[in-house]
């Protein structure tokens, strides 16, 4: 059996770490670079960086910033935010990321996920996919959450996978920030859906959260990013919790 991964994610909007509730309100919670660094040396097993504003206010993601994080860090480290070509993801893989996300610009232009994973290779190219409970069916938003695109995340990460997309980000909105646990339904469908990693997100407030997931869907991953910044719970303390319960958890 595969080891599970325990991934602090960093939402960085203009040049600061921020965390909120269902994607928005949010607050500002320290600096990238040294947080990043210090989950490094805690114990995490990836580290997920996204600039969350590059989407919606037409930026880059910021070069430098990923550049001195991928410099201070030494786990696999996933950069995405305003990935719209191919030239994006060249500049976030030299800049010293091991693997590059796309969100609204892989619904958008589909295409790039093909092109991409085809040059970089699959395992760089990871796709994010926000869903939202609309109607009795999630759908794909797009621009950090606030946009429906009307796709099906389901039938979406059916082809994200066909394209060549070595893993899948699945965050849901709805849960995003609430502390009360991941959308156990979601992270089961699309799980059950396709054969490549899935990262679940959104909903973390307590390791018990992390154990629920992994006991109730086959997720590769589970991500967290208020529970990790407040200091309410270290990476060791969730992955000794989940290991406790008879998870098999990656060592450090």
């Amino acid at each position: 059996m595969i080891a599970k991964r325990i991934i602090p994610c960093l939402d960085v909007k203009e040049g600061r770490v921020v965390k909120g509730t269902n994607f928005v309100g949010l607050r500002e919670l320290g600096d990238p670079v040294a947080m990043a660094e210090t989950y490094s040396k805690a114990g995490a097993d990836e580290i997920v960086f996204l600039d969350i504003s590059a989407t919606n206010e037409g930026r880059q993601t910021m070069i430098d910033i990923v550049r001195e994080t991928a410099e201070n860090v030494f786990v696999p480290f996933t950069v995405g935010g305003g990935v719209r070509m191919i030239d994006d993801v060249t500049r976030l893989l030299q800049a010293g990321a091991d693997k590059v996300g796309i969100n609204s610009a892989a619904v958008h232009n589909p295409e790039l996920i093909t092109t991409a994973s085809s040059r970089f290779g699959s395992q760089c190219i990871v796709v994010a996919i926000d869903a939202k409970k609309i109607k009795g069916s999630w759908h794909v938003m797009t621009h950090g959450g606030s946009r429906d695109s009307e796709l099906d995340a389901v039938e979406w990460a059916k082809e994200v996978e066909k394209r060549g997309a070595g893993e899948i980000l699945l965050t849901s909105v709805d849960t995003d920030g609430v502390k009360n646990g991941f959308d156990l339904a979601l992270m089961k469908a699309i799980v059950d859906a396709v054969r490549i990693p899935i990262i679940a997100s959104g909903g973390v407030g307590h390791p018990d959260h992390f154990l629920e997931v992994f006991q109730a869907t086959d997720v590769s991953a589970g991500l967290a990013a208020s529970i990790f910044h407040e200091n309410t719970f270290t990476i060791a303390e969730v992955k000794e919790s989940c290991k406790a319960q008879g998870v098999n958890i990656r060592e450090a």
